[in-house]
C-alpha cells in the first residue's frame, strides 16, 4: 500500500496541464472493439484504471501498441471470444468498473458479451440495469450467474428500437450506443446522457462511419451500419482534474494557471466555484486562479438562503467534484449544504476532515452542511487512508492546506484517477513525497 507524505501550509505557484479525460478514455478504448481496423487514440491518461482496461483488451486479443507517451493504437482483428469465459478474464474484469463497457461492442460485433460484476470505488450502489435493459431492447438475451456474479448477453442479430433509459447513465448510454451503431435499422435512445464524454464518443463513432444524430442532446437517433472503419481520436482534458486544481489553488491561496482546459466543455464547473467566492478567470483557453489573499466568501441565494451545491445529470454539476467542493468550503467565509444525490457512501470521508478541524455536520448519507473557517484557523495535519479516487484527491488538497506533515495511505486510489499527481504538485512548489 503506497503512501504520500505531505508538508502542508505552503503556497504554490505555476502552470499545470490537465491529463486526458479518464471517463472518456474508458469509453473510446472500448469502442475500438467495434472494428477490425486500427484505432489510434491520443491524450490517454496513463493511470491505473485506464491501463487495467488496456491490459484487459490485450488479453482478449486486441493488438495494443504504445506509439508515444499517452498515445496508443488498438487493432481488434483477432479477438478471442472464448477467453471471456476464462477464470483469468473474470478476475481481471472484476477489478475495474470501466470493464462493463466492453459488453455493448462485443455483443454488436461478435453476438455475445460477458462481464463479471465490475469493481471500482466503494461509494454506494452502482447498478447495471440500465446497460442490460437497453441491450435487451435491441434483441439480446440476458443471463446472470448468481454464484459467480457473471453477466452475459447474446444475440445473432441486433435490431433498432425505441429505448427509454431508466436513468441518464453515462456508461449505460455509451454501452447501448455502441451496440446500436451496428444494429439493423433505427434506434432512438431517449433520456440519454449528454456529457462531453458521450459527445466525444459519438464524434469518434461518426468518424468511424456510424450514423448518429442528436449529439449533445438527450435523444440520440442511430441508424445502424454494417461496418465501422478505423480512426484517429484525441481525448478532451479531464474536467475533474481541472476542478481539482481550482480547489487546490483556493485552499492553499496559490496562484495557478491551468492550461488548455477546453472551456466549452466545462459546463457548470467554473460557475459553481465562483459561487464559493473563488475567482476563476478565462484567459484564452486557460483558467487563471489568482492568489486569494483575503479568502473567498460563499454567495447565498438572492433571497438570502443558504447555498446548496448538488449533483445532476449534464449540463448539471458533476458528482465527481462534490468532494472537492466540500473540502474547499471548509475554509470559505459562510456555509453551504452539499447534497450528493447519486451515491450514498461518497460523503463518508468527512470524518477525516472533521478530525483535521473542519466544521461539518453530516446530516445523512447524502447531505453535509459545511461551515467555513474563513482561514481564521487552518486544518490540522493528520494520518489518514484514501477510500476512493475523489475522496482521495480531496484529502490530499486538505493535507496541502494544513499546517504540519500529513500522511495519506492507500494512494493507489488516487493513482487510479490522476497521472503523476505528486510530480505535478512538486513542479508547483509542493513538498510531497511518495513512500
Amino acid at each position: 500500500m503506497g503512501t504520500f507524505s505531505i508538508k502542508g501550509g505552503i503556497k504554490l505557484k505555476g502552470e499545470v496541464t490537465p491529463q486526458g479525460a479518464k471517463n472518456e478514455a474508458l469509453q473510446v478504448i472500448c469502442a475500438s472493439l467495434l472494428t477490425p481496423e486500427k484505432v489510434i487514440i491520443d491524450n490517454i491518461p496513463e493511470i491505473i484504471d485506464v491501463l487495467k482496461l488496456i491490459d484487459l483488451l490485450s488479453s482478449i486479443g486486441v493488438k495494443v501498441e504504445k506509439l508515444s507517451n499517452n498515445k496508443f493504437s488498438f487493432k481488434a482483428d483477432n479477438v478471442n471470444i472464448d477467453y471471456l469465459q476464462s477464470k483469468e478474464f473474470k478476475n481481471k474484469g472484476s477489478s475495474l468498473r470501466g470493464s462493463i463497457m466492453i459488453v455493448g461492442p462485443l455483443l454488436a460485433r461478435f453476438g455475445k458479451g460477458y462481464i463479471p460484476k465490475p469493481g471500482g470505488d466503494k461509494i454506494g450502489r452502482r447498478r447495471l440495469d440500465t446497460h442490460f435493459l437497453g441491450l435487451i431492447e435491441l434483441g439480446a438475451s440476458f443471463r446472470y450467474n448468481n454464484e459467480e456474479y457473471f453477466y452475459g448477453v447474446e444475440s445473432e442479430k441486433l435490431y433498432g428500437n425505441y429505448i427509454l433509459l431508466d436513468q441518464a447513465s453515462v456508461t449505460g448510454t455509451a454501452n447501448v450506443l455502441m451496440a446500436a451503431v451496428l444494429a439493423i435499422g433505427e434506434t432512438q435512445i431517449y433520456n440519454a446522457a449528454c456529457e462531453p464524454y458521450i459527445q466525444q464518443l459519438c464524434k469518434m463513432l461518426i468518424s468511424m462511419g456510424a450514423n448518429i444524430k442528436g449529439v449533445g442532446s438527450n435523444l440520440l437517433i442511430v441508424n445502424g451500419v454494417s461496418y465501422l472503419s478505423g480512426t484517429i481520436h484525441k481525448l478532451l482534458p479531464d474536467m475533474i482534474e481541472i476542478g481539482s486544481w481550482i480547489g487546490l489553488a483556493a485552499m492553499t491561496k496559490s496562484e495557478i494557471t491551468i492550461k488548455n482546459v477546453s472551456w466549452d466543455n466545462l459546463g457548470q464547473i467554473p460557475n459553481v466555484f465562483r459561487k464559493l467566492g473563488i475567482k476563476v478567470e478565462k484567459i484564452n483557453d486557460d483558467i487563471f486562479i489568482p492568489e486569494h489573499k483575503n479568502g473567498y466568501e460563499i454567495q447565498n441565494y438572492i433571497d438570502g438562503s443558504v447555498l446548496t451545491v448538488s449533483d445532476a445529470p449534464w449540463p448539471g454539476f458533476t458528482p465527481d467534484l462534490l468532494s472537492i467542493v466540500l473540502v474547499v468550503a471548509t475554509q470559505s467565509k459562510g456555509s453551504v449544504l452539499i447534497h450528493q444525490k447519486m451515491f450514498e457512501s461518497r460523503l463518508f470521508f468527512v470524518d477525516k476532515l472533521i478530525d483535521m478541524g473542519a466544521k461539518i455536520i453530516l446530516c445523512d448519507p447524502h447531505r453535509a452542511n459545511v461551515i467555513g473557517h474563513d482561514f481564521k484557523s487552518q486544518l490540522k495535519s493528520t494520518t489518514m487512508v484514501s477510500p476512493d479516487i475523489r475522496a482521495g484527491i480531496s484529502l490530499l488538497i486538505a493535507a496541502l492546506s494544513a499546517q504540519g506533515e500529513s500522511i495519506i495511505h492507500n494512494i493507489e486510489q488516487i493513482d487510479r484517477g490522476y497521472e503523476n499527481i505528486d510530480e505535478k504538485l512538486r513542479l508547483l512548489g509542493a513538498q510531497i513525497k511518495r513512500i
